[in-house]
């Protein structure tokens, strides 16, 4: 199955975090191509002309890889706004063929974001290898993400087993058996859906705005807490001077409605510069 995805795109500069930043086994690179566990089957996606290939496709690999990809994002008019801004605009006309990454399924979105609470991206992924291993199924190449349900008959003893603190065992658990309505929450403004987030244990400010960004992809979602974000921030518009959190958030206005997307390219201008 050919998925379009609107040019231009470069499959391989799009997908560098599932390379750059290890893999959990639930997205997996491997030979070129990711395999992702979708609906009980392996499915890969590799570069083609005019987007990707899909294999096996159907209905509801479509879906997944299209959000997967980034599919909901509007770069088109992104890229006409930012046309205006010196700096953003300068290393997004740069990485022109980039477009951001979602993770496609909400339950697995915050058990990432947990996970990767004040730890680095790539030991936040062998940890929660081991997680996905433990109460994931094994496929060819790729794991599928445990499922709510399994999670929430586990034991905090059985998590922290694997190398998570008794705090984000607790956390994980918590969220699977909490009763968040994901189909609920979908439609919910922004506002709303923070607040039904950090309402429980373990999910702040940091892990609400990353699940608007890149699970929801919110177009004014802004991740002001986010390290990262900050840096780039300073690094491109404060001379390199530390900024708070506060100042971060503040400077969101700038990129409306695009802060969702600024925040992302600011994130890739960071690393290219670097």
């Amino acid at each position: 199955m050919l998925l379009r995805v609107p040019e231009p795109y470069d499959f391989h500069l799009s997908t560098v975090r599932f390379r750059d930043f290890g893999s959990d086994g639930a997205t997996v690179w491997h030979e070129g191509g990711l395999h992702r566990v979708i609906s009980g089957r392996e499915v890969r996606i590799e570069p083609a002309e005019g987007g990707v290939r899909v294999e096996p496709g159907g209905p509801e690999a479509e879906r997944e890889v299209g959000r997967l990809l980034g599919l909901p994002f509007d770069l088109e008019s992104f890229r006409a706004w930012v046309s205006n801004e010196a700096m953003l605009g300068r290393f997004t006309r740069a990485l022109a063929g980039f477009r951001p990454t979602l993770n496609p399924r909400p339950f697995e979105a915050l058990v990432v974001a947990i996970t990767t609470q004040q730890i680095s991206l790539r030991a936040a992924a062998a940890i929660r290898g081991r997680f996905v291993q433990r109460f994931g199924v094994r496929h060819e190449v790729a794991w599928e993400f445990p499922d709510r349900e399994r999670v929430a008959r586990a034991r905090v003893n059985e998590i922290t087993a694997i190398g998570f603190s008794q705090k984000k065992a607790a956390y994980v658990i918590g969220l699977a058996r909490s009763d968040l309505d994901f189909g609920v929450l979908e439609t919910l403004p922004d506002d709303d859906v923070i607040a039904a987030l950090v309402a429980l244990p373990g999910l702040g400010r940091w892990t609400a705005d990353w699940f608007l960004a890149r699970h929801l992809a919110r177009p004014e979602a802004w991740p002001a807490g986010d390290l990262g974000v900050r840096k780039a921030v300073a690094a491109f518009y404060a001379d390199g001077r530390p900024l708070t959190i506060k100042e971060v958030r503040a400077m969101g206005e700038r990129f409306a409605p695009f802060q969702n997307l600024s925040a992302q390219f600011l994130l890739a201008g960071l690393r290219m510069a670097g």
